[in-house]
């Protein structure tokens, strides 16, 4: 075992460079009670046609992570630095008015939370669906009216559904429109940030299905965002779990899902129904802390059966096992 402090290293075996290399990534936020830190020096890095599962319980970070990768900051921002690459290239350093025409919408795209919100309900959903072509690739509105219909038939909505307006539709359809309007422009990277959230198992089912068939059919990479560990073993190959702002583990999703290692991340594991174990399910004691004053040392010792003297220091990233990093002083 060996402590890891350029974890960004670690991609999928066998690809020369990663998609996406995230380095030292921080946003924090102003807010009347203090300086929140929300994403807290995050490194990871990300193959193409690989998935990436984000997971951790609400308030951790993990919408506020890929906020700051695609830039879509509030003006209550107190700090953002660190280092986002897209295939070797620092986009940090770009401008807002490059990011914006170069990087957002046209290489990495975003299925936001709450797919009723995201849409106009004024608009037709076609129109929705095609503006990004206009915008950002300067299609004129036949030809991006042409390539949405391509692309909702692809998610499994059916063409003359481009006619209705979002509160015509149900909310599959809807969150199926979403993704049509993250995938209409290509990109190589798309966000989804809680793509199967207030749908019935069934469409969620349908939903990671449709999901699954782009990224085998069009090569795609996918940043999953969810606290529903369940969902998120469909789609990815390996797992991000996030506790109060920061990385504590990161692992191939064959690694990760049987045998998790940090006290956080076996907590979660263990307050998952199994179908074909009969044991009884756990549960995370006490709440996560404040990012506005989080705790000294490993921030989730509080709440960890396996705490000692040394979690008074904030551990390492420490890589153990052939390859798998953990942030936890139990793997020195």
């Amino acid at each position: 075992m060996r402590e890891k402090t350029e974890v960004q290293n670690r991609i999928k075996p066998g690809l020369a460079r990663p998609l996406l290399r995230v380095e030292d990534l921080k946003l924090y936020f102003r807010t009347t009670q203090g300086i929140v830190q929300a994403v807290d020096t995050i490194s990871f890095a990300l193959g193409r046609t690989q998935a990436l599962a984000v997971l951790g319980e609400s308030g951790c970070g993990k919408t506020s992570l890929a906020k700051a990768i695609l830039r879509l900051l509030p003006r209550n921002v107190q700090t953002y630095s660190g280092r986002v690459e897209l295939d070797g290239v620092d986009v940090m350093s770009w401008s807002e008015e490059r990011f914006r025409r170069e990087v957002r919408w046209t290489k990495v795209s975003m299925v936001a939370q709450a797919a009723m919100n995201s849409l106009n309900p004024v608009l037709r959903v076609g129109e929705q669906i095609a503006e990004p072509l206009i915008v950002h690739r300067g299609m004129d509105k036949k030809s991006a009216w042409a390539r949405a219909r391509e692309v909702v038939q692809l998610v499994g909505v059916p063409a003359d559904f481009l006619q209705r307006y979002a509160f015509e539709l149900s909310g599959g359809m809807r969150q199926r429109a979403v993704i049509a309007m993250a995938l209409v422009t290509n990109p190589d990277l798309v966000i989804l940030d809680e793509p199967t959230s207030s749908l019935d198992v069934l469409t969620q089912a349908n939903i990671m299905n449709v999901l699954k068939n782009i990224k085998r059919e069009f090569e795609k990479s996918f940043v999953l965002i969810t606290h529903d560990i369940a969902t998120s073993s469909e789609l990815a190959d390996c797992v991000a779990i996030m506790y109060a702002g920061q990385l504590v583990e990161w692992g191939t999703s064959e690694q990760f899902y049987p045998k998790p290692l940090h006290p956080y991340s076996q907590k979660l594991m263990a307050s998952v129904p199994r179908l074909r174990e009969e044991r009884a399910l756990d549960f995370i004691p006490g709440r996560p802390p404040s990012l506005i004053n989080p705790p000294r040392g490993c921030r989730f010792a509080e709440r960890c059966p396996s705490k000692f003297f040394q979690c008074e220091q904030e551990p390492p990233m420490i890589e153990v096992q052939g390859g798998r990093l953990v942030k936890c002083w139990l793997y020195r």
